[in-house]
């Protein structure tokens, strides 16, 4: 895109002609081959997530969240419910189709209509969907609701920048590396350093088609095995 300059010769951008504040995304539910995302509610879907997440045994899922573990089930139904009146997040419950139960969570945040910039984030995926077809899936259906049916300029994803794993599905998610914003916070006693993702509209489109050519059914075998990863995909 051609920069502008301002009648002095200084640079200002390229003009975003025709824009208008966007929407805060809506509650309707996002389905599926592999999950179905939809609002979270404590009474419908706590005893599942803690049941799920109770197979993570040693509490790996936790180590970079700023919540968890916690002590029991009151304990995280306490905390779900704290979250849900967060007016900042819009938090999601990811449905595994396979058992048709609640197996992880994921939030939009940090939402700016007037800008068209949305986070994704308050990511915690418990064992069933870690590494699965849902997991990939669920981030899909989020994306392509903010871009595709909200029509959102930007995209982002933050985490711990020591959090290799979380920073490894950002860029199989096809999420650009931005930079790492040093001592950004202190989480459980810790400094964290904040590693920033974003997509922007611009990419999408290939992003999408990497997704959907994942997706498709013709991309996994018998058994399940995927034939092309996501990650030579969105490397294209």
């Amino acid at each position: 895109m051609t920069e502008h300059t301002n009648p002095l010769g200084q640079p200002i951008g390229f003009p975003v002609e025709g824009w208008t504040a966007r929407t805060r995304p809506q509650s309707a539910p996002m389905t599926g081959r592999f999950c179905r995302v939809e609002p979270l509610d404590a009474g419908r879907h706590a005893a599942e997530l803690y049941a799920a997440n109770s197979e993570d045994r040693e509490g790996r899922m936790w180590t970079y969240l700023p919540w968890g573990p916690y002590a029991g089930f009151d304990d995280y139904l306490a905390a779900i419910e704290a979250g849900l009146r967060r007016e900042d997040f819009i938090t999601h419950a990811v449905i595994d189709e396979a058992s048709g139960k609640a197996a992880g969570v994921a939030s939009y945040l940090n939402i700016n209509p007037a800008a068209g910039s949305i986070e994704v984030g308050g990511i915690a995926y418990s064992p069933a969907l870690q590494r699965k077809p849902a997991g990939t899936e669920a981030m899909y259906l989020m994306m392509r609701r903010v871009f595709d049916e909200l029509g959102y300029r930007r995209y982002e994803w933050k985490c711990n920048a020591l959090n290799a794993p979380s920073r490894a599905a950002a860029e199989r998610y096809g999420f650009r590396f931005e930079g790492i914003f040093r001592q950004a916070d202190i989480v459980k006693g810790h400094n964290r350093d904040t590693a920033w993702f974003s997509i922007v509209d611009s990419e999408w489109p290939a992003i999408k088609a990497a997704f959907e050519r994942w997706l498709d059914p013709a991309n996994f075998a018998d058994d399940g095995r995927q034939r092309v990863s996501l990650s030579a995909l969105t490397a294209r």
